[in-house]
């Protein structure tokens, strides 16, 4: 089992910025590919970012292409999310997921991913 839990979310102003975390523990040796989802209210959970497990490959997606980035720090079993130039309609909750299949492409389907955190809340306010 690999344990999820987020943290960075908060209520921010339009057109200002924000880093979620995404800490890992458990079963965390393995090459597990990561990603980003949210959902917002009324919404389905959508996907937002990925990254493999070296941090070579990346995918966006192209709602946030070019405003955010995803990165992973492997000795600290991190995941980040620097969201830049916010807009309300960013708000949602965040989650962070564990895909622990190897594909040769990342994946945005969330059946695709194993674990998930419990989410962390982000609100912008225009």
């Amino acid at each position: 089992q690999v344990q999820l839990v987020e943290s960075g979310g908060g209520l921010v102003q339009a057109g200002g910025s924000l880093r979620l975390s995404c800490a890992a523990s458990g079963r965390t040796r393995g090459t597990y590919a990561m990603g980003w989802f949210r959902q917002a209210p009324g919404k389905e959970r959508e996907f937002v970012a990925a990254i493999s497990w070296s941090g070579g490959m990346t995918a966006y997606a192209d709602s946030v292409k070019g405003r955010f980035t995803i990165s992973r720090d492997n000795a600290k079993n991190t995941v980040y999310l620097q969201m830049n130039s916010l807009k309300s309609e960013d708000t949602a909750v965040y989650y962070c997921a564990a895909d622990r299949t190897f594909r040769r492409r990342l994946s945005y389907l969330r059946p695709d991913y194993d674990y998930w955190g419990q989410g962390t809340q982000v609100t912008v306010s225009s």
